[in-house]
């Protein structure tokens, strides 16, 4: 693990784990991925003691996944895989954005809590919540009910590939994210989930009573609005091409999502400075191939020869 940052606090992700299996021009390849283990880890490297909560199989996919955690210091808390584990067979359209092709696994993903992943959740200062089948009312009855009052962060996160009802996702993630410290929406979420307008979204949120709202809206840079506080940021002109945008808003929630546990901003100047950190990891994040979390500071590093894994 390549950590850059010291941080406090411990913090519970819940969502999903697969393996993206990468094809394009240059072949076929497999990564390590899925939303939420990628909110994980990045909390990991930057500092917090995370564990994710997924559905893992006990097949050769989820050893990988088990490894990868295993090397990033994330403790996983597994639950029961029928259909094996998770995958994403990705592939570039013709305006470059990746297309998935869901498993069987990935489409009927469920998340059962034990008595181990309550306990974490309870002791946790902050849980994230990423890529969650909010269309099973089933799943948000039992998600609402293992929360027990802890401190939210909700990204939606919704896959066409895995989305089964539409309607009844939005309320899913209505129901708990009104309840939210904070939560997390780009402007794919605005056009998949409701009318494609994201600014709408986001006063639709904070008239739930979301207490803080962080729209991300790509080349546009991202906004976070909250209680007395309305902060914005561009996107970081970091040096190098950008390489992969896939994991720029799972490493933009981990970026404000550590900051919530460490020290919690209380006036505007923090937040606009927790989000602009959040910008720059972001920018660092799309500067490789694939979602691991990286830091302005730890490209610095890979420039002079030392690299994290």
């Amino acid at each position: 693990m390549s950590s850059n940052e010291t941080t406090s606090g411990s913090a519970v992700v819940i969502g999903d784990a697969l393996i993206d299996e990468i094809r394009d021009d240059a072949g076929v390849r497999e990564l390590v991925g899925g939303a939420a283990l990628n909110v994980a880890v990045g909390l990991r490297r930057l500092g917090v003691a995370t564990t994710l909560v997924a559905m893992v199989g006990d097949d050769e996919a989820g050893a990988h996944i088990r490894e990868y955690l295993d090397d990033h210091g994330v403790t996983l808390i597994a639950g029961p895989a029928p259909h094996g584990s998770s995958r994403a067979v990705v592939q570039r359209s013709s305006t470059g954005e990746p297309e998935y092709v869901f498993n069987e696994a990935a489409q009927k993903r469920s998340i059962r809590y034990s008595d181990e992943a309550r306990q974490a959740i309870a002791g946790a200062d902050l849980v994230a919540i990423s890529c969650f089948p909010f269309d099973v009312p089933a799943e948000v009855d039992a998600l609402a009910e293992a929360l027990a009052g802890a401190r939210v962060a909700i990204d939606p996160n919704p896959r066409s590939g895995m989305l089964h009802d539409r309607d009844e996702f939005v309320r899913g993630f209505e129901r708990l994210a009104a309840a939210a410290e904070i939560v997390k929406v780009g402007a794919d979420d605005a056009a998949l989930l409701y009318d494609g307008d994201l600014d709408a979204l986001r006063t639709r949120l904070r008239s739930l009573g979301v207490r803080a709202v962080l729209a991300t809206a790509g080349a546009d840079g991202a906004v976070l609005e909250g209680e007395g506080v309305d902060v914005s940021a561009p996107i970081s002109p970091l040096p190098g091409r950008i390489v992969d945008t896939v994991g720029a808003g799972d490493a933009t929630l981990a970026a404000v999502a550590a900051g919530l546990v460490a020290a919690p901003p209380d006036d505007a100047a923090g937040w606009q400075e927790l989000l602009k950190r959040a910008m720059d990891i972001a920018a660092a994040t799309c500067r490789a191939e694939g979602g691991l979390l990286r830091t302005p500071e730890s490209l610095a590093e890979a420039d002079r020869g030392v690299f994290g894994s």
